[in-house]
Formats: structure tokens, C-alpha cells, sequence
């Protein structure tokens, strides 16, 4: 049954890494969960979403625990889509889980809830002068968020690892580095990153942490009726 509030990922739903997280914050049978790659197997998945040479790239989470990259492009054409059906089935609040960067998303009538549009004014209004590391999933997205994070008082600094293929060391290793940058507060912008991520840095750091999914979460749940 469809309710008035819904997820979208553009992986596959329920996103079972991070859905303790969001309904920590988010009541269970107020809210429906859609993945943009539901249904889809291995080989179609490559067929429709492959990135070309030249294509940004955004990286998600299967059911089977995977990691998958995918070309933005074609997953804002397709996230679109999903984002009529959704209307016309009558929701009005869609939580979109991805922290990438995208332009021409729109609802007619639903609010649709954009963590790219949301999130770096909001971690802005927060550290003010402070200067912000930011972790991202791949290397490739470390030249295409300085856009997203541009209008942050002092330029962010950037490092890589996975939530879905790092292991703790590697995630630790990368927080450090920013924190040798001078970082004073690490984001973890992707919308994989969960408690578990959050509990690790902290033990290793003394700077605080946050998670971009939380934010969101505690956001959206405000809209929920």
C-alpha cells in the first residue's frame, strides 16, 4: 500500500545498511521505500546505467550487499520517473537517499526532499568559519562535489573511502588525513555511511562527525503526517 511518504534510492529498497538509521527517525508504516534499481538484475542494471567515459559517477548499495557505480545522467533520468509514478500514486513527501548532485529533479506536487540541495547549506550554517573534510565513496566525485560545497566559508578538504567496500582502517586512515588538512569537522556524504562509520571515526578523532543521512532523516521526519 502506498503511503503519503516515501524513499528513494537509487540503488535497491529496502536499503537494509542504513534503514535502522532512517527509522530510528522515521515511523515504519507511515513510509514507503523505492529503489530505482528494484527489480533489475546484474546485466540490466549495466545495460541502463553503466557509466560512459565522461560520465559523473554515483555509486550505490544491491540488496546482496554489492557496490555498484552507476552514470549520473542516467540515473536522474530514471529517478525522474520514478518520481511521476510516485506522484500519481498519491505520495506527497519523497526522501531522495543519495547525497549526489543533480539538476533538474522536479515534482509537481509532492515536496521532494534533495539531501545535494539540503545538506551543504545546512552543514554551512552549522561550522560557519570551520573548515569541513568531507568523505566521499570514490575518487572520481572529489573534482564534481567542489560545486556542491562551494559556498562553504573556507574551501572543504576531500578524502575517499567506500561504505560499502572499506573496512574501518581505510575509513579511519581517511578521516585522519583530512584532520592532518586541518579539518574541524568530517561529513560523511554518502548516504551508505551509518552508526557503525560514525562510532569508529570517533574513537580516532576529536572533531566531531556527522552523518549526511541523519540529517536528512531528522529533517524529513518532521513532514511526516
Amino acid at each position: 500500500m502506498m503511503t503519503s511518504f516515501a524513499t528513494l534510492t537509487i540503488g535497491q529498497a529496502p536499503r537494509s545498511d542504513i534503514m535502522p538509521l532512517l527509522m530510528a527517525h522515521l515511523p515504519a508504516g507511515s513510509v514507503t521505500h523505492v529503489g530505482l534499481l528494484d527489480g533489475l538484475s546484474t546485466g540490466q542494471i549495466e545495460q541502463r546505467y553503466a557509466p560512459a567515459e565522461g560520465d559523473a559517477v554515483l555509486v550505490t548499495r544491491l540488496l546482496d550487499g554489492s557496490q555498484v557505480k552507476l552514470a549520473a545522467p542516467r540515473v536522474e533520468r530514471g529517478l525522474q520517473e520514478k518520481i511521476d509514478v510516485l506522484e500519481a500514486l498519491g505520495c506527497m513527501t519523497i526522501l531522495l537517499l543519495c547525497t549526489g548532485e543533480f539538476n533538474h529533479l522536479h515534482a509537481n506536487n509532492a515536496l521532494l526532499l534533495e539531501p545535494d540541495r539540503i545538506i551543504p547549506p545546512l552543514i554551512s550554517s552549522i561550522i560557519g568559519q570551520h573548515r569541513a573534510g568531507i568523505v566521499v565513496p570514490v575518487e572520481s566525485q572529489v573534482v564534481e562535489q567542489a560545486n556542491k560545497w562551494r559556498k562553504l566559508a573556507k574551501v572543504p578538504c576531500f578524502a575517499v573511502a567506500s561504505p560499502y567496500l572499506s573496512d574501518d582502517q581505510t575509513l579511519t586512515e581517511a578521516a585522519m588525513r583530512l584532520a592532518e588538512q586541518g579539518a574541524e569537522v568530517v561529513v560523511l556524504d554518502c548516504i551508505g555511511f551509518n552508526r557503525h562509520h560514525e562510532d569508529v571515526l570517533k574513537k580516532h578523532l576529536n572533531i566531531p562527525v556527522v552523518l549526511s543521512n541523519v540529517l536528512m532523516a531528522k529533517l524529513a521526519a518532521e513532514l511526516v503526517v
